[in-house]
């Protein structure tokens, strides 16, 4: 699952010029680290190998996944940044 984020660089209390470039944040999750042996004194992971929600965006069913039934917090989490440049960047 990918999340799009535009913010501006630098935050509110950064000064920053006016002509700051917006960054895209891209938010995905990947594997499942949740570890299902905890109780025993063990290590072991299901194996999924990615996030996928298991309902529609805005309901509780959008934070559990669809292939293990963990919630989205025991997935890890890999954020992307990139500037978005107009074309008067240099």
């Amino acid at each position: 699952m990918k999340k799009r984020v535009v913010r501006r660089e630098g935050g509110p209390n950064r000064r920053s010029s006016s002509s700051s470039s917006p960054v895209v944040q891209s938010v995905r999750h990947a594997e499942c680290q949740k570890n299902h042996a905890a109780n025993i004194g063990g290590y072991a992971v299901d194996g999924c190998r990615e996030f996928m929600p298991s309902g529609e965006e805005g309901t509780n069913g959008a934070l559990l996944c669809a292939a293990c039934g963990c919630h989205r917090n025991f997935h890890r989490r890999e954020v992307e940044n990139e500037v978005v440049c107009e074309s008067s960047c240099s």
